[in-house]
């Protein structure tokens, strides 16, 4: 379901990227159709968007880095490993209670130190190269396999009784949060104008990406929900490896000890990459809003020597790496759902938009079906939205509330003086 809400909105990102091939991704394609509020709000919400999904990663990367250390014998105290705030609270393996709900003092230090050492590699202007991208992506694969063929031979088909036990309602919400971590195909409808053939080549990349992903997906939660109950993995950041873990110290289960150490790099060799390019695309939007003068005009200063944002790169960082140690994944993971879903909701209004008011526009790829694409890719987004918990809305109207504050009382003035961009 969450893949055909994303190649929906997919192939509505392929159109606008194609048309608009500027620094900015969805901030900048509602300049374009929508107006500048408008563009605003997208801007406010992507800078949520990618500010919660390295969030959830950074989280989910220091999880991953606690078990690796435990994985050669190293105990950390739990104190500086774990987040500030806990929901559900904080149990070991056992069962056994190390903080109660709620909040706690202490701080997520790996998941700070994640962000803010691919921040310094950001401001440096050092990035992976295609080889390196690519070697990532075959080991993250070839580790996520393994954990399928390896870890099936241990599934319990009891645990799938009820296989949905929340019924509907659980899908719908379960789609809802999980949503996040298929929002990569943005940087292949960015990229459309760098295609030799976009008409062909995008949807493809779009859609590909897409299929490997979802079956991928599929794989994993069909055995990782045979093999532990689904309640253990509540909150769970790492709940793959944990699972691996208490498998491998049950009988017969000593094999999974080096298939939990294969999985465990693989993973954070993918947190990292992701991390990476969330990073740099939140840092560009700080850029583009400031090079607009919707933000203070230092957001678009360059490094005199690494020619890179340097302001706006630190800024992000420092926004998702001080939350990141805070907060659980679940609270992290909520806000960039609805923002990420709010965001393809303005996008595919934007191609509707566009169709209308300049349909002799070139446009390098066009969505097939005229707007029936774009419509449902609007109502699925809301429907996933729906699905929601309320908290999550509450949170997001305020940070919408905030946005809108300093747009009326800062930007909207110095917008009118602001030189032409390309994006106007």
């Amino acid at each position: 379901m969450v893949a055909i809400v994303c190649g929906l909105t997919g192939l509505c990102y392929a159109e606008l990227a194609s048309m608009i091939p500027i620094a900015g991704s969805a901030y900048t394609y509602t300049y374009a159709t929508l107006g500048e509020l408008i563009a605003w709000i997208i801007g406010w919400d992507l800078i949520l968007e990618y500010a919660g999904s390295n969030m959830t990663v950074s989280v989910g990367f220091a999880a991953h880095m606690v078990d690796l250390l435990d994985w050669f014998g190293l105990h950390p105290t739990a104190r500086w490993i774990a987040p500030a705030y806990l929901p559900q609270g904080l149990q070991d393996l056992q069962g056994h209670t190390i903080y109660g709900p709620g909040w706690h003092f202490g701080f997520n230090i790996p998941a700070f130190l994640i962000v803010i050492i691919i921040t310094v590699v950001l401001v440096r202007g050092i990035r992976e190269s295609a080889e390196a991208n690519n070697t990532m992506v075959l080991l993250k694969i070839a580790a996520i396999l393994l954990f399928i063929f390896a870890a099936s031979h241990f599934i319990h088909p009891t645990l799938w009784h009820p296989y949905a036990p929340n019924g509907w309602s659980g899908i719908l919400t379960g789609g809802s949060i999980i949503f996040f971590t298929y929002i990569g195909f943005d940087s292949v409808s960015t990229a459309a104008e760098e295609c030799k053939n976009p008409q062909r080549d995008v949807p493809i990349g779009i859609i590909a990406t897409l299929v490997v992903c979802t079956i991928l997906y599929i794989g994993v939660a069909v055995v990782l929900t045979g093999l532990v109950p689904w309640q253990s993995m509540v909150d769970d950041a790492a709940p793959v490896v944990n699972a691996l873990k208490k498998l491998s110290q049950q009988p017969g289960g000593h094999s999974l000890h080096w298939v939990r150490l294969v999985v465990l790099i693989g993973a954070m060799m993918g947190m990292i990459s992701s991390i990476l390019v969330y990073q740099l695309g939140q840092s560009r939007v700080w850029f583009a809003m400031s090079r607009d003068c919707l933000l203070p005009r230092f957001f678009s200063r360059v490094h005199p020597k690494y020619r890179t944002p340097s302001i706006a790169t630190w800024v992000a960082g420092f926004v998702v790496g001080i939350p990141g140690g805070l907060f659980d994944i679940g609270t992290l993971a909520d806000l960039s759902n609805i923002g990420t879903l709010f965001a393809f909701v303005l996008v595919s209004i934007g191609v509707l938009i566009l169709r209308y008011r300049d349909p002799s526009r070139h446009r390098s790829f066009r969505v097939p079906g005229g707007p029936v694409i774009p419509v449902l890719s609007i109502l699925t987004c809301i429907m996933l939205m729906a699905g929601l918990p309320i908290i999550t809305w509450m949170r997001f109207f305020v940070w919408l509330a905030i946005g809108l504050v300093i747009y009326f009382f800062y930007s909207r003035k110095r917008s009118e003086f602001c030189p032409p961009s390309e994006t106007k």
